[in-house]
């Protein structure tokens, strides 16, 4: 609907729309402000991808998922709320929002997708709620800035190489819901010195740590 639209600077939707559809704000680089309403419930896949002028967006409680790429290389964002409802965070929504630093996760949110917030080299801390079950491929890869993260009790799964290339985390505790940590997962985390595992991990994937010097 408005892909490519440079010029555009701010917009504001009225309570009648419910949804926003594939492409619909892809490349509007001069978008810096807008509001959504109450009764928006999906946002399409790659919606706001290349928004780079988009510093903040408040997502209302109604919106239960976000799609594909939504936010990928939206480079100027640091900040995002989500609401309440979200329950489904698309692959590579994230992917490269490199002015990111946090974000908070609400309780609804069930799985991190595929390189949700790969590259997101600005991310110093985040916490996964208790509802978060597993943690996809590449999820946090080359967060760099990652120094904190928290997760939930409901954790099961980590993917491959989830975590590869946190060089800046330092320590990290794996509750005991953990059964599976993937390929790769804390490759090249040069700054891990200390790791917690939980109970029920069963099996450790290939080159897990490799290159974890501090460790």
């Amino acid at each position: 609907a408005f892909q490519g639209c440079t010029g555009l600077t701010s917009i504001i939707l009225p309570n009648s729309v419910t949804s926003i559809g594939n492409w619909a704000f892809q490349g509007c680089t001069g978008l810096t402000s807008i509001i959504l309403p109450n009764s928006m419930t999906t946002i399409g896949n790659w919606a706001f991808k290349y928004c780079t002028g988009l510093t903040s967006i408040i997502l209302p409680n109604s919106v239960t998922s976000i799609g594909y790429e939504v936010f990928q290389y939206c480079t100027g964002l640091t900040n995002i709320t989500l609401g309440n409802s979200v329950t489904s965070i698309g692959d590579e929504a994230f992917y490269d929002c490199t002015g990111l630093t946090s974000i908070i996760l609400p309780n609804t949110v069930t799985s991190i997708g595929k390189e949700v917030f790969r590259g997101c080299s600005g991310l110093t801390s985040i916490i996964l709620p208790n509802s978060v079950t597993n943690i996809g491929k590449e999820a946090f890869r080359g967060c760099t800035s990652l120094t904190t993260i928290t997760l939930g009790n409901g954790v099961i799964s980590i993917g491959k190489e989830a975590f590869r290339g946190c060089t800046g985390l330092t320590s990290i505790i794996l509750p005991n819901s953990v059964t599976s940590i993937g390929n790769e997962a804390f490759r090249g985390c040069t700054g891990l010195t200390n790791i917690t595992l939980g109970n029920c991990v069963t099996s450790i994937g290939d080159d897990a740590f490799q290159g974890c010097t501090g460790l």
